[in-house]
């Protein structure tokens, strides 16, 4: 540690007391990684240090109310750094959590993009910064815009201080139930992909079925010629009339995303 530094931190113990500076840096831990992984709040599209500022700002407005009334928190290095890595996986535990249904949004474009054949071209998806192809993007858009329209962001910090009724600073949560709910959110992305482009995918599997027949009545037809674009006039049409369909599926499953994830974190 810098001179500057220690002294920097001697200064901070010295004005607000080595308990509250220790209950702050906690509550930092666990607000952290909701700017790494939960939708919008991690996005590429807002720089690093800004999204730095505003876990410190989040921390700040929690710290008050999260330490109210806690017991004494332990103040040698071991205890000190075993609260620091809980407070860290249960932060990351929940962020995931919520990611999980962008991920499937993600997914789901990606099956509409090889199905169609829009997988051949690519775009940078402003979210998450990668590459995709165009409907991925396109899903990942429509979902951060539905996210912002029902005040997704308000609902997820509402759950993350709602996270500390179920798992206070000084208390652990159960590791079989955070191993059960990882393997829960993975196998949920598929599921919740197949369930969000599974109607689309439908209709195009029975298009290219009945190009399929219409090639074997009528041989003299070019039916890759004509097939491709009907694909892509099918697919695009059935995207538009399922929009509202996959906006009120994002709405009711971001609110079990939080409910599922504090679940998770319950305590033993």
């Amino acid at each position: 540690m810098g001179p500057q530094l220690q002294v920097g931190a001697q200064q901070l113990i010295a004005e607000f007391g080595e308990q509250r500076v220790l209950a702050f840096f906690l509550v930092l831990a666990r607000t952290s990684p909701l700017f790494l992984l939960a939708p919008l709040f991690s996005s590429k599209m807002v720089p690093a240090r800004v999204r730095g500022v505003l876990a410190v700002g989040l921390a700040i407005g929690l710290s008050p109310v999260v330490t109210a009334g806690h017991a004494v928190l332990p103040t040698d290095v071991l205890g000190i750094g075993t609260l620091l890595f809980k407070e860290i996986l249960v932060g990351s535990a929940f962020a995931f959590a919520l990611a999980a249904t962008f991920a499937a949004l993600a997914v789901a474009g990606s099956f509409l993009d090889t199905s169609i054949g829009f997988s051949y071209g690519g775009l940078v998806d402003p979210v998450n910064g990668n590459q995709s192809a165009v409907l991925s993007t396109t899903y990942s858009m429509i979902g951060l815009m539905v996210f912002i329209a029902i005040d997704g962001d308000g609902w997820v910090i509402r759950g993350l201080a709602r996270t500390y009724d179920v798992v206070g600073l000084l208390q652990y949560p159960s590791l079989a139930h955070l191993l059960s709910g990882a393997t829960a959110a993975f196998t949920g992305i598929f599921a919740s992909a197949i369930q969000v482009a599974g109607p689309v995918l439908l209709a195009l599997t029975l298009t290219d079925a009945a190009f399929g027949v219409v090639s074997r009545v009528v041989p003299q037809l070019n039916v890759f010629q004509v097939g491709i674009p009907a694909k892509v006039i099918v697919g695009l049409l059935l995207i538009g009339a399922t929009m509202p369909f996959v906006a009120g599926w994002l709405s009711g499953q971001l609110q079990a995303d939080v409910g599922a994830a504090l679940n998770t974190l319950r305590v033993g």
